[in-house]
This record gives structure tokens, C-alpha cells and sequence, in this order.
């Protein structure tokens, strides 16, 4: 299968786009935050210092307190309720997800069964196993495929050889690399294994490097050149039939009328490419995200009004204690006030952008 040379920059760039991007959501956050923090510490010495100059100023104080504590109390219940009802739904869907992502994964792990049958079968040229397993041990697709990165100098070699297998050791190597249960792995396991969860940077390779379209490739779009070099009939019949069984078990409907040739084999390849591998990239990475970037923002708005707006005015007036805890609680929740109003905008936004990406 001919490699298709690669432009750096143009893997780059979207790395450098996205570092932009999340540098930019930084700041947009870390600033705000910054100047908040200013203004507590400000806001605090000028209370302070009120207090120690004006002796009306105790009862006024009190008074601030108690109706920031009141209006803390109500909003906090409200984010409360919000964050609850959000938290719920989001165990909702990942209940959903957590059913898709176990159907694809079981779909994954059975067309990784159909690939380690193929790979020792006997449909190879003689002398090819050895060949890629001796010869170039510990050579991988990825590197293969990346060997403009310079980092694998048997992937060089590799390359600049001329091979006497007909091509068919590149479909070899893919095929390999549909069995490792790491990106960095270089060898094959004797038992291949069946993760509930995939290795994320394994996923990423076989999508970014589109293993599993070797077999459409082989065997369909170019079979007439490679069909002399993959000899099916080598594939035992019993080995054929539960090739068969496992690929209906993968979509019954898609495969119910194949039978086992090259051009079931090219269909499986472009199914495997086309709908297990974006399904289960796509499945496994929303499975693994965090709580909602809204649900942590008010999270942290509703731990400081019931921390600084609510415990501590209530602490300091049960105990009596020093004057300097409520000047602590009033310039907190100004505080608070003030970086919610210079950042919800700017993170609705942010968030709304996410969405629509």
C-alpha cells in the first residue's frame, strides 16, 4: 500500500491552534481572577481601617453582614438546586453512554479476534512472518507511517528497502497494530486480551493512521494486484467460519449475507475504519470527560457564598468574635460579585462556542 507522505505543518498547526485557543480561555478566566483578588485585599484594608477610625461604623458593618448572609443563603440554594438536577442528568446520560460504549467496545474486541486469525493464517507469502517479525523486530505501523518524524531508523530502513513480499508487508504491520493494547507497544501478546477501555493514545493512532482500511484497501479497491500475494483459501475453513460468526456478531444485519472472500473481508475493513473506530474514540472520550465546565464554575461560585457569605458571618456572630471576620466575609462576596460579572459572560461564550464545535 503506497504511503502518503505527510506535511508536518499541517499536523502542527492544529496543535498550535489549540494550544491558542486554550491560552486564550486562560486568560480570559486567570485575569478576572486576578483582579478580583485585588479587590478583596483592597476592599479588606479600607474596611479595616474604617473600623478602626469610625465607631459608627461596627453596627453598619452588621447590618451589610446580615443581608449579604440572607442573599448568599438564597442564591446558594439555587445553584444548589441547579447543580443537583444538572449532576442527575449528567449520570443519566453517561448510564446511556456507558451501554453504547460497552456494545462498540464488544464490537472492537471481536474484530480484533477476525484480525489475529488473519494475521496466523497461512494467506501470506511464504517467508513474510519471519521477514517483518525477525528481520525488523520491534517495527511498528506508526512508525512506519511517521517516519518523517525521524524518530525510528529501522522505520527509515524499512522504507528505502526494496521488499520482496508484493507490498503485502505493510498490510502485515496494520494488521499488528490492531493487536497492541498500547501505543507503545512494539510486540504482540501470545493471548490477546479484551480491555473493557482502550488505551486513548492507541485510539488516536488508529484513527489518525485509518488501520482497519488496509483490508478494503487489499481487498477491494487494489485486489486485483494483491490477490496472488493473500491466498484465502490458505485461511483454515474452521478458522473461516468463526470468522464469520464473530463478524456477524460485530452487525448481524451488515454481514448477513457474506460469505468469506475478499470482498466480505474489503467491507469488514471499511466498516471497522468508517463506524467501530470514530464510534468508539467518540464514545470512550465522553465517558471519560469531567463534570460540565458550567457545573464546576458554580460549583466554586456556591462553595465561597456558603463559606464566606453564610458559615463564617454566622460563626463570628454565634462565637462573638473579632470585627475582622466580617470584614473578611463583606470583601469576599463583593469580590465574588465582581468576578461574576467579569467572567460569566466571557465563559458563556466559551462554553457556547464548545458546544457548537
Amino acid at each position: 500500500m503506497a504511503l502518503k507522505l505527510l506535511d508536518p505543518a499541517a499536523i502542527c498547526l492544529p496543535k498550535v491552534q489549540i494550544m491558542a485557543k486554550s491560552y486564550k480561555k486562560d486568560i480570559l478566566t486567570i485575569v478576572p481572577l486576578i483582579f478580583s483578588g485585588l479587590l478583596c485585599i483592597g476592599l479588606f484594608f479600607l474596611l479595616w481601617q474604617k473600623s478602626q477610625t469610625d465607631p459608627e461604623f461596627a453596627p453598619l458593618l452588621q447590618n451589610i453582614n446580615t443581608t449579604i448572609t440572607y442573599i448568599s443563603a438564597i442564591f446558594g440554594a439555587v445553584i444548589m438546586v441547579y447543580l443537583a438536577a444538572n449532576v442527575l442528568t449528567v449520570k443519566t446520560n453517561r448510564d446511556q453512554l456507558l451501554s453504547q460504549l460497552r456494545r462498540v467496545t464488544d464490537q472492537m474486541n471481536s474484530f480484533r479476534d477476525i484480525v489475529e486469525l488473519l494475521l496466523r493464517s497461512k494467506m501470506w507469502l511464504p517467508g513474510l512472518k519471519e521477514y517483518i517479525d525477525d528481520e525488523y523486530e520491534g517495527l511498528t505501523f506508526f512508525e512506519v507511517k511517521e517516519f518523517y518524524k525521524g524518530k525510528s531508523k529501522l522505520a527509515i530502513e524499512f522504507l528505502q528497502e526494496s521488499h520482496n513480499y508484493e507490498d503485502t508487508e505493510n498490510l502485515y504491520l496494520e494488521l499488528k497494530s490492531l493487536l497492541y493494547n498500547s501505543a507503545r507497544d512494539k510486540r504482540i501478546n501470545e493471548n490477546i486480551s479484551h480491555p473493557k477501555i482502550y488505551d486513548k493514545r492507541l485510539l488516536e493512532k488508529w484513527l489518525e493512521h485509518k488501520c482497519g482500511s488496509g483490508l478494503w484497501y487489499y481487498f477491494g479497491y487494489k485486489y486485483s494486484i494483491y490477490k496472488e500475494a493473500l491466498n484465502l483459501n490458505n485461511v483454515y475453513e474452521r478458522h473461516q467460519d468463526k470468522i464469520m460468526k464473530l463478524a456477524l456478531s460485530i452487525d448481524n444485519e451488515a454481514f448477513e449475507d457474506s460469505s468469506f472472500n475478499e470482498v466480505f473481508l474489503s467491507k469488514l475493513g471499511e466498516y471497522m475504519s468508517n463506524e467501530i473506530l470514530p464510534k468508539l474514540y467518540q464514545f470512550q472520550e465522553g465517558f471519560d470527560k469531567k463534570l460540565p465546565r458550567m457545573v464546576r464554575y458554580l460549583y466554586a461560585i456556591f462553595a465561597v457564598l456558603i463559606i464566606f457569605g453564610v458559615l463564617l458571618p454566622l460563626v463570628a456572630s454565634l462565637l462573638q468574635l473579632s470585627m475582622i471576620f466580617s470584614i473578611v466575609s463583606v470583601s469576599v462576596i463583593i469580590a465574588l460579585v465582581f468576578f461574576i460579572a467579569t467572567s460569566f459572560y466571557q465563559f458563556l461564550v466559551s462554553e457556547s462556542t464548545r458546544m457548537q464545535g
